[in-house]
């Protein structure tokens, strides 16, 4: 059986909870199309994140992973469709560290577009009556260092599809930012299993657009 590893977010900017590993938590164990789901815990701290991410894809040989993280002011679950080679932090991370135009990858190419079907992940979530968009950027914090680091790693391991999904906050989250949007953890979960059957089962992505005007 082929295994599937994804990945959330301990909390971080002074929040007591990261919905990204609340929700990806429950996943642990599942079968989805036929392969078994695996999930792990990623540090917000750089470097240190994808030295958990990189055991853990050296331990587990995935076929298939996708990174989820908190995007607090979202409104629906975004499938990011390109990660950059810079780390420019406007808050510290879970150690202090802030850089600020530093590489993540020195002399690594200037970004990694996703190798997930997103724009058919993207057309199941919707169809499955959750909010879904493309989004065009992961940042320039953990998520994205993350993002960029993943796509790096599996570029050298033919077969395997990498990618990442940025969720909103949880209403409990949402509550301590007056007018910031949330989703439940239940509609996230029930998302996410949609966007791993489509990751899993489908190679190629539909021709449709996701793309945006600003």
């Amino acid at each position: 059986m082929q295994t599937v590893l994804v990945t959330g977010f301990e909390p971080f900017g002074g929040e007591t909870v990261n919905p990204s590993w609340e929700v990806v938590k429950q996943l642990e164990g599942m079968t989805i199309e036929h392969c078994r789901v695996v999930t792990r815990q990623l540090p917000c701290v750089f470097g240190e994140s994808l030295a958990v991410l990189n055991a853990a894809i050296d331990e587990l040989q995935p076929s298939v992973i996708l990174a989820i993280g908190q995007a607090g002011g979202r409104v629906d679950i975004t499938v990011e469709r390109v990660a950059i080679n810079v780390d420019d932090a406007r808050i510290p991370d879970n150690k202090g560290q802030q850089p600020v135009d530093v590489a993540i990858v020195p002399d690594g190419p200037a970004a990694w577009f996703s190798s997930l079907p997103i724009k058919a992940m993207v057309a199941a979530l919707r169809e499955a009556g959750v909010p879904a968009s493309v989004s065009q950027t992961a940042g320039t914090f953990v998520c994205n260092h993350v993002m960029y680091g993943l796509l790096n790693t599996i570029a050298k391991r033919p077969g395997v599809k990498g990618g990442f999904i940025h969720i909103p906050y949880l209403p409990e989250q949402a509550a301590a930012h007056i007018g910031a949007p949330s989703m439940a953890a239940h509609t996230v979960q029930r998302g996410l299993e949609v966007a791993i059957a489509v990751a899993i089962r489908q190679q190629v992505d539909s021709k449709i657009t996701g793309g945006a005007t600003h």
